[in-house]
């Protein structure tokens, strides 16, 4: 469950999506946008997230068989639901302090970004199915390996682990989807969402809004944080504007 939960979560979540109505009058990009900024065709995209998942899990089997035996001369006890939860919190602070800082990494490093994580950036306009559309080597580090050390350090047991990734895995799908929905309880909640992503995929704000899949917490205090508003525009859907001093 905890190798292949969250690859069956993703599809079943980015599907959702994808087999919306256009949905005109929620989009922060026009469909016209998407088909003409966007380097890269969907079917690339579907089969490197495919490549991406594999990655993660072959990594994520090793880490349960790993973690397994060492627990084998006892029996596992699942911790109540209050340190379940606190466990979340923890592994929501790590995994967000590791992308944060691979992530800007890799913005700076111009080879890395170049070679790497520019791949990610061919979706200029982001969409659900493409949240996870990396370089194998990015996927490798920044989320599989960001995954593995959240569990790591927050000392989650395998069963506790299924939740906390299928719940991120449907966070960064619906940080990319493109779509403000009214109701969306993630816009609700977080900060860091689609808008806030989506500012981080436009050209004037790629140095801005590194911070994901949850917080914003170091965008904030490093000094990365890009505020933005929301215009409705006038032919339908938004626009996440960029607020400069």
């Amino acid at each position: 469950m905890g190798t292949f939960a969250p690859i069956v979560v993703y599809w079943i979540y980015a599907g959702f999506y994808q087999l919306l109505p256009p949905l005109d009058g929620y989009r922060l990009h026009t469909r016209k946008e998407e088909e003409e900024k966007n380097l890269v065709p969907l079917s690339t995209v579907v089969k490197g997230v495919l490549l991406q998942q594999l990655v993660q899990a072959t990594v994520a089997q090793m880490l349960f068989l790993l973690t397994s035996k060492a627990n084998a001369t006892g029996s596992i006890i699942q911790s109540s639901i209050p340190i379940q939860l606190l466990q979340i919190a923890i592994a929501m602070f790590v995994m967000d302090t590791w992308q944060y800082f691979v992530h800007r990494y890799m913005h700076q490093n111009k080879f890395l970004y170049r070679h790497i994580h520019s791949q990610h950036h061919r979706l200029v306009v982001p969409y659900a199915i493409g949240a996870l559309y990396n370089h194998p080597l990015e996927g490798l580090l920044l989320d599989t390996l960001g995954g593995a050390i959240s569990y790591l350090v927050a000392g989650m047991t395998a069963r506790t682990a299924v939740s906390f990734f299928c719940f991120a895995v449907i966070k960064t799908v619906d940080d990319h989807c493109g779509l403000w929905l009214p109701g969306n309880i993630f816009h609700v909640l977080f900060q860091n969402n689609t808008a806030y992503h989506d500012i981080h995929h436009q050209l004037q704000g790629t140095k801005y809004n590194y911070s994901q899949p949850f917080f914003s917490i170091w965008d904030k205090l490093l000094g990365t944080y890009m505020p933005y508003t929301l215009v409705k525009r006038r032919e339908g859907g938004y626009e996440a504007r960029l607020i400069k001093d």
